[in-house]
C-alpha cells in the first residue's frame, strides 16, 4: 500500500483516515466534506466504491479504501472493449452497422476510403447505423438491465476510436461518427462562444426604434456573399433608399504563396482587421446624417466592430443568431447580387471598378418599393434634402 501523498485530485491516506472517523462518528456526507475540504460528490463516490464489504456490511475503513484505490490505479490496465468480445461487437455493430431495407439488402452508397482524414467535403458517406458513444452507452443499461458486463461509459467509446492502444476498435470508425473528424476537438475549444464578440450592448434589440419604420435614412444592413477559394465581397445596403455599395475585399500579401497555418494570419481579404479597414473605408466616403448605423450578420469578420466605430462614429449592431429576417433588405439584395456573382464561382476575379460597376446596375433598376423611382434617386434626394437643410440652417 502506498501511502506516499499524491497529487490534490486524488485523496490521500490521510484524509481516508479523517474520513473514516468522520463516518465512524455519524457524520454525513455533506458534513465530512466541509470538514476534508472535498466536494460532496468526491466523499459520497469514496465511500461507495472504496468501503470493505466483510461480514456482507459496507464499512469504510482507511487501510482498505487506500489498498482498493491502489489496486484500481494500476496501469497499464487491459481495455474493457479487448476484454469483452460481445460488448465490443455491439458497440461496433451500433457505430458502423450498415443500413438496410425491408428486404434485407445493405442500401446507400459505399462512401470513400479511409484515408485518415475528415470526413468528405461534400461528398458521399457510408450508410451507417451512426449511434453516438453516449446512445451506446445509455442503450445498453435498457438492453441489458441485469448483466453488469455489458456497461461501458461514452469516454471510453471515444478514447479506444480516438487513442491508439487504447482499445479493439478500428481507426476507421471514427468516420461513422456524426461529425466525422479524424481528431478530437479538445474540450477548452469546444465550450469556446462562437459569437464571443457580440456582447450584450450591440445584440439588434439594442438598436434605436427608428430604424424599424425605415422613416429615417442612414440605417445600413450589412453582410458578405462568399465566392470558391475563401473569396467574398461586402455588401452594404440603406434600409430607405435601398442604396447598395460593394466593398472590394482583394486578397492579402502572401495569399496563395504563405502555407496555410492553423490560425494563421488571415489572407484571404475579409479578417477582422482587413474588414474593418474595407469597410470603413467604403462608408467613410459617406455624409454624416447617412452613417446612423449598421446591423451586420453574426460573422467573425466584423469582431473588431469596436475600433470600426471609434474610427467611423458608426454603431454597430448584431442580428440574432439563424435569423435573416432581422435584416431582410440585406438578404434580398444578396439574392439579387448572385445573378452577377454565382455561388461556386471566384469572387477575387473581379475589382473594385467592376464590382461598384454592379452596384451601380442595382441601384439604376426602378423598385415597385420605392414607387417606381431607383435607389439611386431615392439617395440622391435624401442627398439634396439634407444639403437644402444644411443651407436653411446657416441662413
Amino acid at each position: 500500500m502506498d501511502l506516499t501523498p499524491l497529487a490534490g485530485r486524488y485523496l490521500s491516506f490521510a484524509e481516508r483516515e479523517e474520513i473514516a472517523i468522520l463516518r465512524a462518528q455519524g457524520a454525513g456526507v455533506r458534513e465530512i466534506a466541509r470538514a476534508v475540504g472535498r466536494s460532496p460528490s468526491t466523499i459520497s463516490r469514496e465511500l461507495r466504491r472504496n468501503a470493505a464489504t466483510r461480514y456482507g456490511r459496507l464499512e469504510y475503513r482507511a487501510s482498505v479504501a487506500q489498498w482498493k484505490a491502489d489496486l484500481v490505479a494500476q496501469r497499464p490496465k487491459t481495455a474493457k472493449l479487448v476484454a469483452n468480445e460481445p460488448l465490443r461487437e455491439y458497440v461496433q455493430d451500433r457505430l458502423a452497422g450498415v443500413v438496410r431495407a425491408p428486404s434485407g439488402d445493405a442500401v446507400g452508397p459505399e462512401g470513400p476510403v479511409w484515408k485518415g482524414r475528415n470526413k468528405p467535403h461534400r461528398g458521399d458517406r457510408r450508410w451507417v447505423q451512426g449511434w453516438s458513444p453516449e446512445q451506446i452507452s445509455q442503450r445498453l443499461k435498457v438492453e441489458f438491465p441485469d448483466d453488469e458486463s455489458m456497461r461501458i461509459s461514452h469516454e471510453a467509446i471515444y478514447q479506444a476510436l480516438y487513442i491508439e492502444g487504447r482499445g479493439a476498435l478500428k481507426r476507421e470508425l471514427v468516420a461513422c461518427l456524426r461529425t466525422g473528424r479524424a481528431l478530437r476537438v479538445p474540450r477548452k475549444r469546444s465550450r469556446q462562444k462562437a459569437w464571443a464578440h457580440v456582447t450584450a450592448d450591440v445584440l439588434i434589440s439594442e438598436r434605436p426604434a427608428e430604424v424599424e419604420d425605415r422613416a429615417v435614412p442612414g440605417h445600413w444592413e450589412g453582410d458578405l456573399i462568399i465566392g470558391l477559394q475563401r473569396s467574398a465581397i461586402g455588401t452594404l445596403v440603406e434600409r430607405t433608399t435601398r442604396f447598395t455599395m460593394l466593398v472590394h475585399l482583394p486578397r492579402e500579401d502572401g495569399y496563395g504563396t504563405i502555407q496555410r497555418t492553423k490560425n494563421g494570419p488571415p489572407l484571404a481579404g475579409y479578417g477582422a482587421v482587413s474588414m474593418k479597414n474595407a469597410l470603413a473605408g467604403t462608408m467613410s466616403t459617406l455624409p454624416e446624417h447617412l452613417r446612423r448605423s449598421l446591423t451586420w450578420d453574426r460573422g467573425k469578420e466584423l469582431s473588431a466592430h469596436a475600433q470600426f466605430k471609434v474610427e467611423t462614429g458608426i454603431p454597430v449592431y448584431f442580428a440574432d443568431p439563424h435569423s435573416p429576417w432581422q435584416r431582410p433588405t440585406n438578404e434580398n439584395t444578396n439574392g439579387l447580387l448572385r445573378q452577377y456573382f454565382p455561388k461556386g464561382t471566384d469572387l477575387s476575379r473581379w475589382s473594385a471598378e467592376e464590382i461598384n460597376s454592379v452596384a451601380g446596375a442595382l441601384n439604376s433598376r426602378p423598385r415597385k418599393i420605392l414607387g417606381w423611382r431607383t435607389p439611386a434617386e431615392a439617395f440622391d434626394e435624401h442627398l439634396r434634402s439634407l444639403q437644402h437643410t444644411g443651407v436653411a440652417t446657416t441662413d
